[in-house]
């Protein structure tokens, strides 16, 4: 893996999303396989944090998208409290970005046309699966999985209603730059108005 390439570093006059654009690129092209692992945070209605991986399925309208069941944990969560933290963290390069802000989703159309370009066992399981819910194993999944692609054959699979896109609409950017002696390089940029107001902040 391409570990020397070139990384714009943060200044006032950056946009963080155009930056964050520019990071994400530079990291593709040094052949991260994961480079579209994103961590995403949720918390209930209480403060109670949980934690997990998706994948990061671009920008719209400014927003960071990932798609998801509507029915599982983290969507429970955001209902309650539409606030989310994502972490993307390119050990490779050593380089992080941090996003906070408020949870939307998004309008049924982006969710429907991002459904249909997934692959047709992917677009099978996600009417299968109720997902966080408590299952007995596997086999019964497996065996209605075989039974949902027998009813959809020859047809294409629609978007259930329980599964669509949210968007994370930022009013926090952190940008991270490792940096020897632990002495690493730490880039704020925290929405004011129409605005960004930009900060380094001590590692």
């Amino acid at each position: 893996m391409q570990t020397n390439i070139e990384i714009e570093t943060p200044t006032p006059s950056h946009d963080p999303l155009a930056l964050f654009a520019s990071w994400y690129s530079a990291v593709e092209r040094s052949g991260d396989p994961h480079v579209d692992t994103m961590y995403l945070a949720t918390a209930t209605s209480d403060g109670l944090p949980s934690l997990r991986a998706v994948l990061y399925k671009g920008v719209s309208a400014g927003r960071i998208r990932f798609f998801t069941s509507y029915d599982g944990r983290k969507a429970t969560e955001l209902t309650a409290n539409p606030r989310a933290a994502l972490l993307f963290c390119w050990r490779a390069v050593e380089r992080q970005v941090r996003i906070e802000g408020r949870v939307e989703k998004l309008d049924p159309a982006e969710s429907d046309a991002y459904f249909a370009m997934r692959p047709r066992e992917s677009q099978l399981g996600a009417i299968v699966s109720p997902q966080s819910r408590e299952i007995a194993g596997l086999a019964d999944l497996e065996t209605r999985l075989a039974e949902v692609a027998v009813s959809h054959e020859g047809r294409a699979v629609p978007r259930p209603a329980s599964w669509g896109g949210y968007g994370v609409v930022p009013d926090r950017w952190e940008m991270w730059i490792g940096r020897m002696a632990r002495l690493h390089e730490r880039y704020a940029y925290v929405r004011d108005g129409d605005r960004w107001r930009f900060t380094m902040l001590a590692p």
